[in-house]
Protein backbone atom coordinates (compact mmCIF):
# COMPACT_ATOMS: atom_id res chain seq x y z
CA UNK A 1 0.00 0.00 0.00
CA UNK A 2 1.32 3.16 -0.88
CA UNK A 3 0.49 6.62 0.79
CA UNK A 4 2.47 10.68 0.19
CA UNK A 5 4.16 11.12 2.96
CA UNK A 6 5.22 15.22 4.70
CA UNK A 7 7.35 14.83 8.20
CA UNK A 8 9.85 12.81 9.50
CA UNK A 9 9.31 13.65 13.70
CA UNK A 10 11.88 12.76 16.11
CA UNK A 11 12.07 12.48 19.50
CA UNK A 12 15.46 12.84 20.38
CA UNK A 13 16.54 12.21 24.05
CA UNK A 14 19.23 11.46 25.96
CA UNK A 15 18.70 8.04 26.43
CA UNK A 16 16.14 7.17 23.37
CA UNK A 17 15.26 8.16 19.61
CA UNK A 18 11.91 7.62 18.64
CA UNK A 19 11.28 8.49 14.74
CA UNK A 20 7.77 9.04 13.14
CA UNK A 21 6.90 9.26 9.22
CA UNK A 22 3.66 11.21 8.85
CA UNK A 23 1.32 10.96 5.66
CA UNK A 24 0.17 14.08 3.96
CA UNK A 25 -2.76 14.67 7.10
CA UNK A 26 -0.91 14.36 9.78
CA UNK A 27 -1.72 10.59 10.67
CA UNK A 28 1.67 8.73 11.94
CA UNK A 29 2.20 5.66 9.27
CA UNK A 30 5.64 4.07 10.73
CA UNK A 31 7.19 4.10 14.23
CA UNK A 32 10.71 3.39 14.62
CA UNK A 33 12.27 3.34 17.92
CA UNK A 34 16.43 2.55 19.32
CA UNK A 35 18.54 3.31 22.06
CA UNK A 36 20.10 6.27 20.66
CA UNK A 37 20.12 8.78 23.31
CA UNK A 38 22.96 11.78 22.56
CA UNK A 39 25.01 10.01 25.27
CA UNK A 40 24.21 5.91 23.27
CA UNK A 41 25.12 7.37 19.60
CA UNK A 42 25.85 4.52 16.81
CA UNK A 43 29.12 4.59 14.59
CA UNK A 44 28.59 7.92 12.39
CA UNK A 45 27.55 9.35 15.32
CA UNK A 46 23.99 11.81 15.02
CA UNK A 47 24.20 11.61 11.20
CA UNK A 48 24.64 7.75 11.50
CA UNK A 49 21.81 7.59 13.68
CA UNK A 50 19.46 9.71 11.81
CA UNK A 51 20.32 7.81 8.42
CA UNK A 52 19.76 4.28 9.78
CA UNK A 53 16.54 5.39 11.83
CA UNK A 54 14.71 6.48 8.91
CA UNK A 55 16.50 3.66 6.23
CA UNK A 56 14.05 2.62 3.19
CA UNK A 57 11.72 6.04 4.32
CA UNK A 58 11.87 8.83 1.95
CA UNK A 59 13.97 11.80 2.72
CA UNK A 60 10.82 14.65 4.13
CA UNK A 61 11.79 17.07 6.12
CA UNK A 62 12.35 16.22 9.64
CA UNK A 63 11.70 18.23 12.76
CA UNK A 64 13.50 17.07 16.24
CA UNK A 65 12.75 17.78 19.80
CA UNK A 66 14.73 16.85 22.55
CA UNK A 67 18.10 16.90 24.36
CA UNK A 68 19.40 17.12 20.40
CA UNK A 69 19.18 21.01 20.97
CA UNK A 70 20.95 21.16 24.32
CA UNK A 71 24.54 21.50 24.51
CA UNK A 72 25.89 18.07 24.35
CA UNK A 73 23.61 17.46 21.32
CA UNK A 74 23.62 18.29 17.28
CA UNK A 75 23.27 21.67 17.32
CA UNK A 76 22.55 23.90 20.62
CA UNK A 77 19.30 25.94 19.60
CA UNK A 78 19.25 28.70 22.39
CA UNK A 79 16.28 28.07 24.67
CA UNK A 80 12.42 30.36 24.16
CA UNK A 81 11.40 32.36 26.89
CA UNK A 82 8.83 32.31 28.71
CA UNK A 83 5.54 32.85 28.14
CA UNK A 84 5.88 30.53 24.76
CA UNK A 85 3.10 29.00 22.89
CA UNK A 86 3.64 26.78 19.48
CA UNK A 87 4.14 29.68 17.54
CA UNK A 88 7.03 31.25 19.94
CA UNK A 89 8.55 27.99 19.81
CA UNK A 90 8.48 27.11 15.89
CA UNK A 91 10.32 30.35 15.82
CA UNK A 92 12.57 29.00 17.89
CA UNK A 93 13.47 26.47 15.60
CA UNK A 94 17.01 26.39 13.61
CA UNK A 95 18.16 24.45 10.97
CA UNK A 96 21.08 21.61 11.13
CA UNK A 97 23.52 22.86 8.24
CA UNK A 98 25.80 20.09 8.72
CA UNK A 99 23.20 17.40 8.16
CA UNK A 100 23.25 16.20 4.38
CA UNK A 101 20.66 13.14 4.25
CA UNK A 102 17.44 15.40 5.16
CA UNK A 103 16.47 19.12 5.67
CA UNK A 104 16.14 18.76 9.53
CA UNK A 105 15.17 21.53 12.12
CA UNK A 106 15.70 21.18 15.69
CA UNK A 107 13.16 22.78 18.33
CA UNK A 108 13.90 24.94 21.01
CA UNK A 109 13.42 24.83 24.89
CA UNK A 110 12.40 26.98 27.53
CA UNK A 111 13.59 29.22 29.91
CA UNK A 112 12.32 30.18 33.28
CA UNK A 113 14.76 33.22 34.53
CA UNK A 114 13.86 33.44 38.13
CA UNK A 115 14.51 30.84 39.78
CA UNK A 116 16.45 29.60 37.18
CA UNK A 117 14.74 26.09 35.07
CA UNK A 118 15.40 24.84 32.02
CA UNK A 119 13.33 22.04 29.98
CA UNK A 120 13.97 20.44 26.45
CA UNK A 121 11.39 18.35 24.40
CA UNK A 122 8.25 18.60 27.41
CA UNK A 123 7.73 21.79 25.51
CA UNK A 124 6.80 20.08 22.37
CA UNK A 125 4.39 17.36 24.45
CA UNK A 126 2.56 20.32 26.16
CA UNK A 127 2.11 21.39 23.11
CA UNK A 128 0.85 18.38 21.27
CA UNK A 129 -1.45 17.32 24.48
CA UNK A 130 -3.11 20.73 23.58
CA UNK A 131 -4.04 19.67 20.31
CA UNK A 132 -5.71 16.95 21.54
CA UNK A 133 -7.42 18.39 23.80
CA UNK A 134 -7.84 22.24 22.69
CA UNK A 135 -10.27 22.98 26.34
CA UNK A 136 -7.14 22.13 27.99
CA UNK A 137 -5.54 25.31 26.52
CA UNK A 138 -7.65 27.85 28.99
CA UNK A 139 -5.62 26.75 32.41
CA UNK A 140 -4.73 23.57 32.66
CA UNK A 141 -1.17 22.00 35.09
CA UNK A 142 0.46 19.19 33.09
CA UNK A 143 2.78 16.66 34.96
CA UNK A 144 5.20 15.11 32.84
CA UNK A 145 6.39 12.07 35.05
CA UNK A 146 10.57 11.01 35.06
CA UNK A 147 14.30 11.19 35.69
CA UNK A 148 13.14 15.27 36.03
CA UNK A 149 9.72 15.99 36.41
CA UNK A 150 7.94 18.67 34.66
CA UNK A 151 4.96 21.04 36.28
CA UNK A 152 3.94 23.25 33.75
CA UNK A 153 0.55 25.60 33.79
CA UNK A 154 -0.82 26.55 30.59
CA UNK A 155 -2.71 29.55 30.65
CA UNK A 156 -4.74 31.13 27.42
CA UNK A 157 -2.86 28.54 24.89
CA UNK A 158 0.90 29.16 26.26
CA UNK A 159 3.06 27.85 28.96
CA UNK A 160 3.37 30.49 31.19
CA UNK A 161 5.37 28.79 34.10
CA UNK A 162 7.27 25.06 34.74
CA UNK A 163 9.10 23.59 37.81
CA UNK A 164 11.29 20.99 37.94
CA UNK A 165 11.33 18.29 40.36
CA UNK A 166 14.50 15.84 40.24
CA UNK A 167 11.98 12.79 41.50
CA UNK A 168 13.15 9.99 38.92
CA UNK A 169 16.91 11.35 39.70
CA UNK A 170 17.11 11.10 43.01
CA UNK A 171 14.84 8.15 43.52
CA UNK A 172 17.92 6.00 41.38
CA UNK A 173 20.36 7.43 43.66
CA UNK A 174 18.73 6.90 47.14
CA UNK A 175 18.11 2.93 45.76
CA UNK A 176 21.42 2.73 44.69
CA UNK A 177 23.71 4.43 47.05
CA UNK A 178 22.11 5.14 49.88
CA UNK A 179 21.82 3.34 53.04
CA UNK A 180 18.31 3.24 52.05
CA UNK A 181 18.65 1.15 49.30
CA UNK A 182 20.62 -1.87 51.77
CA UNK A 183 19.89 -5.31 51.97
CA UNK A 184 16.61 -5.08 49.15
CA UNK A 185 15.67 -7.83 46.72
CA UNK A 186 17.94 -7.80 43.81
CA UNK A 187 16.28 -8.41 40.02
CA UNK A 188 13.89 -8.93 39.01
CA UNK A 189 11.38 -6.78 39.86
CA UNK A 190 8.94 -7.10 42.58
CA UNK A 191 5.06 -6.59 42.06
CA UNK A 192 4.21 -3.19 42.53
CA UNK A 193 3.35 -2.62 45.99
CA UNK A 194 0.64 0.07 46.24
CA UNK A 195 0.05 0.14 49.67
CA UNK A 196 3.26 0.54 50.53
CA UNK A 197 3.84 3.35 47.98
CA UNK A 198 0.25 5.06 49.50
CA UNK A 199 1.63 5.15 53.04
CA UNK A 200 5.02 6.90 51.48
CA UNK A 201 2.61 9.59 49.71
CA UNK A 202 0.54 10.03 53.12
CA UNK A 203 4.28 10.32 54.61
CA UNK A 204 5.19 13.10 52.61
CA UNK A 205 1.51 14.79 52.89
CA UNK A 206 2.14 14.70 56.81
CA UNK A 207 5.24 15.92 56.54
CA UNK A 208 3.76 19.42 56.43
CA UNK A 209 6.26 22.21 56.19
CA UNK A 210 9.28 20.34 56.75
CA UNK A 211 9.27 18.27 53.64
CA UNK A 212 10.77 14.70 53.32
CA UNK A 213 13.85 15.39 54.18
CA UNK A 214 12.45 14.94 57.80
CA UNK A 215 11.10 11.34 56.65
CA UNK A 216 13.52 10.19 54.46
CA UNK A 217 15.35 8.14 57.14
CA UNK A 218 12.21 6.67 58.37
CA UNK A 219 12.32 4.52 55.31
CA UNK A 220 15.46 2.76 56.52
CA UNK A 221 13.73 2.54 60.24
CA UNK A 222 10.60 1.03 59.28
CA UNK A 223 12.06 -1.82 57.65
CA UNK A 224 14.73 -2.52 60.27
CA UNK A 225 11.44 -2.23 62.85
CA UNK A 226 9.82 -4.87 60.71
CA UNK A 227 6.74 -2.46 60.09
CA UNK A 228 8.12 -2.15 56.33
CA UNK A 229 9.47 -5.27 54.14
CA UNK A 230 12.51 -5.18 52.42
CA UNK A 231 10.22 -5.61 49.31
CA UNK A 232 7.91 -2.72 49.85
CA UNK A 233 10.87 -0.18 50.35
CA UNK A 234 11.36 1.43 46.91
CA UNK A 235 7.57 1.78 46.74
CA UNK A 236 7.32 3.19 49.77
CA UNK A 237 10.13 5.68 49.23
CA UNK A 238 8.74 6.24 45.45
CA UNK A 239 5.73 7.35 47.11
CA UNK A 240 7.29 9.70 49.80
CA UNK A 241 9.14 11.64 46.76
CA UNK A 242 6.27 11.44 44.17
CA UNK A 243 4.22 12.48 47.59
CA UNK A 244 6.89 15.40 47.85
CA UNK A 245 6.07 16.65 44.47
CA UNK A 246 2.46 17.52 45.17
CA UNK A 247 2.94 18.65 48.61
CA UNK A 248 5.11 21.32 47.10
CA UNK A 249 2.72 22.06 44.30
CA UNK A 250 -0.25 22.18 47.11
CA UNK A 251 1.97 24.73 49.30
CA UNK A 252 2.63 26.68 46.33
CA UNK A 253 -0.93 26.92 44.83
CA UNK A 254 -1.99 28.17 48.16
CA UNK A 255 -4.51 25.56 48.91
CA UNK A 256 -6.66 25.72 45.33
CA UNK A 257 -6.66 22.74 43.45
CA UNK A 258 -6.13 23.06 39.88
CA UNK A 259 -7.11 20.29 37.27
CA UNK A 260 -3.76 17.97 36.06
CA UNK A 261 -3.28 16.36 32.96
CA UNK A 262 -0.78 13.70 32.65
CA UNK A 263 1.56 13.69 30.05
CA UNK A 264 3.92 10.25 30.46
CA UNK A 265 4.65 6.43 30.15
CA UNK A 266 1.21 4.47 31.72
CA UNK A 267 2.36 2.54 34.71
CA UNK A 268 4.11 5.71 36.17
CA UNK A 269 1.27 7.82 35.15
CA UNK A 270 -0.51 5.49 37.32
CA UNK A 271 1.33 6.40 40.26
CA UNK A 272 0.75 10.13 40.00
CA UNK A 273 -2.99 9.68 39.59
CA UNK A 274 -3.15 7.49 43.19
CA UNK A 275 -0.92 9.91 44.90
CA UNK A 276 -3.08 13.15 43.20
CA UNK A 277 -6.22 11.50 44.89
CA UNK A 278 -4.51 11.34 48.16
CA UNK A 279 -3.95 14.89 47.45
CA UNK A 280 -7.48 15.78 46.62
CA UNK A 281 -7.12 16.33 43.01
CA UNK A 282 -10.07 14.77 40.57
CA UNK A 283 -8.80 11.72 38.85
CA UNK A 284 -5.78 13.22 36.24
CA UNK A 285 -6.29 13.05 32.46
CA UNK A 286 -3.46 11.08 31.25
CA UNK A 287 -2.18 11.57 27.97
CA UNK A 288 0.27 8.67 26.69
CA UNK A 289 2.93 10.25 24.06
CA UNK A 290 1.62 13.48 23.14
CA UNK A 291 5.09 14.46 21.38
CA UNK A 292 3.65 12.89 18.16
CA UNK A 293 1.12 15.58 18.03
CA UNK A 294 3.40 18.15 19.07
CA UNK A 295 6.64 17.79 16.59
CA UNK A 296 3.64 18.10 13.54
CA UNK A 297 2.06 21.43 15.42
CA UNK A 298 5.71 22.70 15.59
CA UNK A 299 6.65 22.19 11.95
CA UNK A 300 2.84 23.47 10.90
CA UNK A 301 3.57 26.69 12.99
CA UNK A 302 6.89 27.38 11.70
CA UNK A 303 5.53 27.11 7.79
CA UNK A 304 7.62 23.88 7.10
CA UNK A 305 4.54 22.13 5.93
CA UNK A 306 3.09 24.46 3.25
CA UNK A 307 6.18 23.98 1.62
CA UNK A 308 7.40 20.40 2.26
CA UNK A 309 7.43 17.54 -0.39
CA UNK A 310 5.38 14.95 -0.82
CA UNK A 311 6.60 11.84 -0.76
CA UNK A 312 5.49 8.05 -2.14
CA UNK A 313 5.90 5.49 0.50
CA UNK A 314 5.10 2.03 0.18
CA UNK A 315 6.22 0.46 3.37
CA UNK A 316 2.44 0.88 5.30
CA UNK A 317 0.45 -2.31 6.13
CA UNK A 318 -3.46 -2.19 5.00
Amino acid sequence: MSVDVRLIGLDWGTSSLRAYLYDADGKVVATRHQSWGIRNLPEGGFAGALQAITADWPACVAVAAGMVGSRQGWREVPYVALPADAASIAHGMLRVDDCSSHELWIAPGLQRHQPADVMRGEETQIIGALAQQPLYQANMRFVLPGTHSKWASVVDGRIVAFDTVMTGEMYALLIKHSILGAGLPGEPAQPFAQEAFIRGVLTAQESGAEGIFSRLFSTRALMLAGKLAAAQVPDFLSGLLIGEEFRIARSRDDHRISPLCLIGEASLCQRYTLAAQQFGYAAPTVIDDAAIQGLWQLASAAGLLANAKLHSFSGVTP
